[in-house]
C-alpha cells in the first residue's frame, strides 16, 4: 500500500472500502453533538438560554410543552433521549425562589413528562433533580431547572464509564416532536 505521499508499505491493509467492510465495531452518530463540541461547551452568548428558550418556536428551544409559570423542552446535551428540563419563565436560581405556584407546576409537569416519556419511549425508571449552585454541578446554576432522565434496563454501559462517552439513538427534533405530540392538551 502507497500512502499519501508515495511511501510504499508492505503488510498494511487497504483503506480502499474501509467503510463497507464489515468488522466488530459498532459506530455511534450523533450529528446534534457537534454543536457541543465546537462551541467549547459554552453558552453561545451570555443570555440565560432558558430566558431566552420561550421567546422562540417551540422546535427552536426544543420546547414540548408551555404552561402558565413554567415550561418542558429537552436537554439540547442530554444524557439519555428524551432527557427533559422543567424550568420557570421567570429566571431564579435556586428552588426557594421559587413562589408555591412556580413549584406546583415544576411538579406537575414532571409527573405529566413521566407519564408521556413512558408512553413513547417505554422508559423503565427516571433520574429527577436539580443541581443548584455551580458547586454543586448546575451546568446553569443562574436559572431553576428539574431533569427528568428517562432510564431503560442496561442503558449504562462501558462509554460513559471508560470513554466519557454517551450512545444517543435519536435526533433531537425527532424526540421533541414525539413528545410533544404524545403530551395531553
Amino acid at each position: 500500500m502507497r500512502d499519501y505521499d508515495g511511501t510504499e508499505y508492505e503488510n498494511v491493509e487497504s483503506l480502499d472500502g474501509f467503510a463497507a467492510v464489515p468488522d466488530a465495531f459498532q459506530r455511534l452518530w450523533t450529528p446534534h453533538r457537534i454543536a457541543y463540541i465546537q462551541s467549547g461547551q459554552q453558552p453561545a452568548s451570555d443570555a440565560c438560554p432558558f430566558c431566552v428558550a420561550p421567546s422562540m418556536t417551540d422546535e427552536e428551544a426544543l420546547i414540548v410543552k408551555r404552561g402558565e409559570h413554567a415550561y418542558v423542552l429537552l436537554n439540547l446535551f442530554p444524557y439519555n433521549s428524551g432527557h427533559l428540563l422543567v424550568c420557570p419563565y421567570r429566571h431564579v436560581a435556586t428552588y426557594d425562589e421559587a413562589t408555591t405556584e412556580e413549584v406546583a407546576e415544576i411538579a406537575s409537569l414532571t409527573q405529566e413528562a413521566m407519564r408521556v416519556l413512558t408512553a413513547t419511549s417505554n422508559a423503565q425508571g427516571y433520574n429527577i433533580g436539580m443541581n443548584q449552585g455551580q458547586l454543586a454541578g448546575a451546568g446553569i446554576a443562574e436559572h431553576l431547572h428539574q431533569h427528568i432522565v428517562p432510564r431503560w434496563n442496561h442503558d449504562s454501559n462501558f462509554f460513559p464509564i471508560i470513554a466519557g462517552t454517551k450512545a444517543l439513538p435519536r435526533l433531537l427534533g425527532e424526540v421533541r416532536e414525539e413528545v410533544a405530540n404524545a403530551w395531553p392538551a
